[in-house]
C-alpha cells in the first residue's frame, strides 16, 4: 500500500493490510460517536491477538483522549515499536494488562476480533488453546460498565472469540 501510494496520482487508502485497519477504527470510532459516546473521555478494552485491528486502535489513542487497555496472551502482543509509540503518546491511558478480566473492570467498549486471521488458518486449533480465557462471555461482559458495548470488525467466529450471548 506504501509503495502504490508513493508512486499514485492519486490518494491511496489503507482500507486493510496486515499491519493495520485503520477505515475499520474509523467507522468504529464514527459508531461510538454517533451514539453519544465522548472519544476523549471512555475506555476501550481489547481482548484477543495483537493483530492488525488493535494496531489501529493503537494509532487512534494517540489522536483521541480514550484510555485503551490492552489483554492479549503471551505471544501475540501488537507490534512493539507501535505499542510502546502509543503508551508514550497517550501519557498513560494505553497499558497492557495479562488477566482480560482486569481489563475489563469499569470499561466503557470492549473490542475483539477473531483469533485466526486470513492466511493463519494452520494455526487455529493452537490458537484456540493459547486464547483460552480470552473469549467475551457474559461473565467478562458483566465486569464492564452496565451500558458497555461490545464491537468486533467481523466476521466473528461464535463460542471461539465471543460467546452467542455477547454478540447477539
Amino acid at each position: 500500500v506504501q509503495k502504490l501510494a508513493k508512486h499514485a496520482t492519486i490518494p491511496v487508502i489503507n482500507a486493510l493490510t496486515d499491519h493495520s485497519h485503520p477505515c475499520q477504527i474509523l467507522a468504529d470510532l464514527y459508531t461510538l460517536w454517533r451514539t453519544g459516546r465522548n472519544l476523549d473521555d471512555m475506555t476501550v478494552t481489547w481482548v484477543g491477538d495483537g493483530n492488525n485491528v488493535l494496531h489501529s486502535w493503537l494509532e487512534a489513542a494517540t489522536l483521541f483522549g480514550f484510555a485503551l487497555r490492552v489483554a492479549v496472551p503471551d505471544g501475540f502482543e501488537p507490534d512493539a515499536g507501535l505499542f510502546l509509540e502509543a503508551e508514550r503518546r497517550s501519557e498513560g491511558r494505553v497499558r497492557r494488562v495479562r488477566d482480560p478480566r482486569e481489563a475489563m473492570r469499569d470499561t466503557d467498549v470492549v473490542y475483539t476480533d477473531t483469533w485466526t486471521s486470513m492466511g493463519q488458518e494452520a494455526e487455529a486449533e493452537w490458537r484456540r488453546v493459547a486464547f483460552s480465557g480470552y473469549c467475551v462471555d457474559a461473565g467478562l461482559m458483566a465486569l464492564a460498565k452496565p451500558d458497555a458495548v461490545f464491537l468486533h470488525c467481523l466476521p466473528a467466529h461464535r463460542g471461539e472469540e465471543v460467546t452467542a450471548e455477547v454478540i447477539d
